[in-house]
């Protein structure tokens, strides 16, 4: 495992800015609110030859307006127990107030390696000011400015200079075949009890009420030999219902962590129908060509014959995924997860799949032969090659883009997902306007 720094401290000190400003891209939900932050927010970075987690918590001593203290305050402790360093983060604006000191209380019997740092220092009067916190007893703290990025550099050295010897992990080459996945759905559908179920620890809040997860949460972990990130994402509902601004940037989270995933597991709760939201993921996942993999959820509260019910509405209620697998799962007692997991790696192969330029060539000739465009106007297919994977992405040449478009490149795609042995996933088509007599040295 690699080693973890944790940063800790009362709410609305800037500690979700600093894991952003780390990071570079926004990982965590920054919002003036108390109690944005719920659960424990993990990114993998590297700095000056370490790579180490860094974990972003909830503020300590938060009393949440939803009644989630409880589970938030389980979430920091194992946060802090887990640490090999902990940023003790307070805010030099607002000066030393008793917040700090009930913090400053947990954090002296641990005996944990521990960087006092004073956030948002954005004058040299304020950087003077700053040896006054010494009085907590941690030593001298580190200025910096989290939305300013002044200050972050040196804080990053001195964590790493804190961080134990180098561990075996660490030196190992980043793993190839670690596999990400986002797990979508909406609200309470069961995506945090998977998560923590692959994981084997309480990494995300599970809770009745729904909503409970804010940030998009990714997760390294090993099961059954394998390397896996895991991306847990807030439940999305219509967007008018989307009423403040933690709402939005969990909702845009979501969209970024299916953009960023090898893979997608669209989460339903079988319990329930298919709604406009699980449409609008699925269209979303379809407009991406993302792999998908289907996963009905709480085959432990249904009978067989409402589960043999839903591999038919599934294909009803999302035609637009027909080609994607769908399975079934049990995420409260691990009914059938390792298969699920097993899938993920079939779909990342697929979409993988190579496609030789003669042979696709030959296989839309021969499509074409079948089946032609139906337009007043000639269609013409010309030459075609692959310019990606992950998606599969193929290039075609063709006299006029429009012809082919709809219902024909569904069927051309449909037809190349048989022959090239990838049935399941995606397969992206650009139609690109060529003359033929440009277009000859394709065919050669």
């Amino acid at each position: 495992m690699l080693p973890r720094v944790a940063i800790v401290g009362r709410p609305n000190v800037g500690k979700s800015s600093l894991l952003n400003r780390v990071v570079g891209r926004r990982v965590s939900i920054v919002e003036p609110t108390a109690g944005v932050t719920r659960d424990r927010v993990a990114v993998v970075l590297e700095h000056d030859g370490r790579r180490f987690e860094l974990v972003d918590t909830g503020g300590l001593g938060l009393v949440d307006e939803v009644l989630l203290r409880e589970h938030v305050e389980a979430q920091i402790a194992v946060a802090i127990e887990s640490a090999d360093v902990i940023l003790f983060v307070v805010d030099g604006k607002t000066g030393l107030v008793p917040g700090d000191e009930l913090v400053a209380q947990r954090l002296r019997p641990l005996g944990k390696k521990l960087i006092l740092v004073v956030n948002k220092i954005e004058s040299a009067w304020e950087e003077v000011n700053v040896h006054e916190w010494q009085r907590l007893g941690f030593g001298a703290p580190v200025p910096i400015s989290a939305q300013e990025g002044f200050g972050v550099g040196p804080l990053l050295d001195a964590a790493v200079a804190a961080l134990p010897p180098l561990r075996l992990e660490e030196s190992a080459p980043a793993d190839p075949n670690l596999l990400s996945f986002a797990v979508v759905g909406k609200r309470n559908s069961g995506k945090s009890t998977l998560i923590n179920l692959l994981v084997g620890e309480e990494r995300v809040i599970v809770s009745d009420l729904p909503g409970t997860t804010r940030d998009a949460v990714d997760v390294e972990f090993e099961r059954r030999g394998k390397r896996y990130l895991a991306i847990d994402t807030a439940g999305v509902r219509k967007k008018t219902s989307v009423q403040d601004a933690i709402e939005f940037f969990s909702h845009a989270r979501s969209t970024e962590s299916i953009r960023r995933a090898d893979v997608v597991i669209l989460l339903f709760d079988i319990t329930e129908t298919i709604s406009q939201v699980d449409r609008a993921l699925a269209t979303y996942i379809l407009e991406q060509h993302k792999p998908v993999l289907i996963v009905g959820n709480k085959v432990d509260m249904v009978d067989q014959v409402a589960l043999d019910r839903w591999d038919d509405y599934i294909k009803q209620q999302l035609p637009g995924l027909h080609w994607a697998p769908i399975s079934f799962i049990s995420a409260k007692d691990g009914f059938n997860v390792d298969a699920t997991l097993n899938l993920l790696h079939e779909l990342r192969r697929q979409a993988r799949t190579e496609f030789p330029t003669g042979e696709l060539n030959r296989v839309l000739r021969k499509a074409q032969e079948r089946q032609r465009p139906k337009a007043r106007k000639t269609p013409k297919l010309f030459y075609g090659t692959q310019i990606g994977t992950e998606p599969i992405r193929l290039l075609v040449f063709v006299n006029d883009p429009t012809l082919f478009r709809g219902n024909y490149e569904r069927y051309l795609s449909n037809s190349l997902r048989q022959l090239f042995d990838c049935p399941e996933v995606p397969i992206q088509i650009v139609f690109r306007k060529r003359d033929r007599d440009t277009s000859q040295t394709g065919n050669d």
